[in-house]
C-alpha cells in the first residue's frame, strides 16, 4: 500500500515543486493550508506536550490548522513554522524558525515546571525548619514573624552547613510518589473515582473522598519515616540512603527497624488525625482554587474584551490564572490547617528516639520525650503547657515559602511576557 502523498513532501512541511498548479507560498495564507481538499487526507494534528498546555474542565486543544488570534497586520502564525507565507519564495526553500504556537507550549512547560520547583525544592528549607519548630515543645522562641526564621536559618547553615537546611528532600518525593501511585492504583481496582465530573452527586463526592482516604492510609507509614527525616538534626544524622523513607516505612508497618520507645503511638491511633489533615487539605484547596479561578476568568473576561486583547496578553490569561489559583488554595489551606499539622506531626514524632535541633539557639540537640495519649490529649496539653500560639510555632517560615513562591511567580510572569512580545 502506497503512501498518498504529494511528490514534494519532505516530512516536515509541504514545498510545493514547479509542477504543481498552484506553489505553496506567499499566495496562499496561513488557513488555506488545512483546509484545501487535495491536501485534507495528509495532514494530521499532533498530541499535546504534556504539562505544556493549560486546559480547564471541557475544554479541548484547538486543531492545529487553526490560527491564532489575530493581531491589526494580519494572521498571528502560520500552522506550520516557517512555511514560506511572508516574504520566502513560491517554492518556499526558507530554513523553518519557530512559531509562537511552539514557544507557547514549551513555556507553558516551563512555568509549570518552575512551580514545582519552587514548592519542592525551593521551599524545602522552610518546611524543615516548620516542622522542628512544630515538634519542639521545648522551645521558648515560636518563630511567628520571619525575621527570628532568617536569623535560626542563618545560624543551623553556620554550625551544620547547607544540608541541615535540605535534609529529607528525597524522601518528600517518596511520599508524593506513594501517593500517587497508591491513587492510581486504588481507583483502578476499585469503583471508586478519582476525579469529579461536572455532573456530580453526594455519593460520587463521598466516593471520591474515600479514595483520598484510603491513599493518606496507605501513604502514612512513609510521611512519618519522611518526617523524622526532616526533623532529625545534622550533628547525629548518618548517611541514610534515599530509600531509607521506604525502608523505614515498611518496618514501622510490620513491626521491624530501629526500636521505639513504648511512648510511641500505634498507626491505628495515627489514622483518624492524619486522614482528616489530609482530607480537610483537599476539600479547602479545591473550593479556593475554583473560586479564585472564577474571580480571575471573570475579571479576564471583563477587563479584556475578545476584540483587544493582544496575542500576549491572551496567553498569559491561558497560563497564569490556574497557577495563581493553586498558589492561593495551598496558601489558604496551609494557615486554616496549621494548628492541626502541629498536632498530627507531634503524635507522629513522639516515640521515635528522635533528637532535633535547638530551635532557639541553633547550635545545641534536644530529644523529643512527649507523652501524649492522643489527638485530643495532644491538643489540650499545648493548650495548656504552650499557649494558642503554641499551636503557630515556626509559622514564620510559611510566610517565607509562599513569599518566595509569589515572588518567583512574577519573575517567571515578567519574562515569559519578554518573551512573546520578542516573538510575536
Amino acid at each position: 500500500m502506497h503512501p498518498r502523498r504529494p511528490d514534494g513532501f519532505d516530512g516536515l512541511g509541504y514545498r510545493g515543486s514547479a509542477r504543481d498548479e498552484r506553489g505553496f507560498g506567499v499566495a496562499f495564507p496561513a488557513r488555506s493550508f488545512s483546509s484545501g481538499p487535495e491536501l485534507g487526507h495528509w495532514v494530521t494534528t499532533p498530541p499535546d506536550i504534556p504539562g505544556s498546555r493549560n486546559l480547564h474542565w471541557g475544554e479541548k486543544s484547538p486543531p492545529y490548522g487553526v490560527p491564532a488570534p489575530s493581531t491589526p497586520e494580519g494572521p498571528a502564525e502560520e500552522p506550520f513554522p516557517g512555511g514560506g507565507g511572508g516574504g520566502g519564495s513560491g517554492s518556499g526553500g526558507g530554513v523553518p524558525g519557530p512559531s509562537t504556537e511552539q514557544l507557547s507550549r514549551f513555556a507553558g512547560f516551563g512555568i509549570g515546571l518552575a512551580s514545582l520547583f519552587t514548592e519542592n525544592v525551593l521551599a524545602h528549607p522552610c518546611i524543615v525548619l516548620r516542622r522542628q519548630c512544630q515538634v519542639n515543645y521545648h522551645a521558648r522562641h515560636y518563630h511567628l514573624t520571619p525575621f527570628t526564621v532568617i536569623n535560626i536559618m542563618y545560624s543551623f547553615n553556620k554550625t551544620q552547613g547547607p544540608r541541615a537546611l535540605w535534609k529529607g528532600m528525597g524522601s518528600t518525593f517518596i511520599v508524593q510518589g506513594v501517593t500517587l501511585g497508591a491513587e492510581g492504583i486504588i481507583s483502578e481496582f476499585t469503583p471508586l473515582p478519582r476525579e469529579v465530573s461536572h455532573k456530580w452527586n453526594p455519593k460520587q463526592i463521598g466516593e471520591h473522598l474515600l479514595l483520598k482516604s484510603l491513599t493518606y492510609i496507605v501513604a502514612m507509614p512513609f510521611y512519618s519515616a519522611s518526617l523524622i527525616e526532616t526533623v532529625q538534626s545534622e550533628i547525629i544524622r548518618d548517611n541514610t540512603g534515599i530509600l531509607e523513607c521506604v525502608k523505614e516505612g515498611i518496618g514501622r508497618v510490620i513491626g521491624l527497624g530501629v526500636p521505639h520507645s513504648k511512648r510511641l503511638l500505634p498507626l491505628l491511633s495515627l489514622i483518624f488525625p492524619t486522614v482528616l489533615h489530609g482530607v480537610l487539605h483537599y476539600i479547602i484547596s479545591s473550593i479556593i482554587q475554583k473560586i479564585v479561578l472564577l474571580i480571575l476568568k471573570r475579571k479576564t473576561y471583563h477587563g479584556h474584551p475578545a476584540e483587544s486583547t493582544s496575542p500576549v496578553q491572551s496567553m498569559l490569561d491561558a497560563y497564569f490564572p490556574e497557577l495563581i489559583a493553586n498558589f492561593a488554595a495551598s496558601l489558604c489551606s496551609d494557615v486554616i490547617l496549621y494548628p492541626l499539622e502541629t498536632v498530627l506531626h507531634r503524635l507522629h514524632i513522639q516515640g521515635t528516639r528522635t533528637i532535633i535541633d535547638n530551635t532557639d539557639l541553633g547550635y545545641e540537640v534536644l530529644p523529643i520525650n512527649t507523652q501524649y495519649e492522643g489527638m485530643r490529649d495532644c491538643i489540650n496539653t499545648i493548650k495548656q503547657e504552650e499557649g494558642m500560639l503554641g499551636f503557630y510555632k515556626g509559622f514564620g517560615a510559611v510566610i517565607i515559602q509562599y513569599t518566595l513562591h509569589a515572588a518567583v511567580l512574577q519573575i517567571t510572569k515578567i519574562i515569559y511576557s519578554t518573551l512573546l512580545q520578542n516573538s510575536v
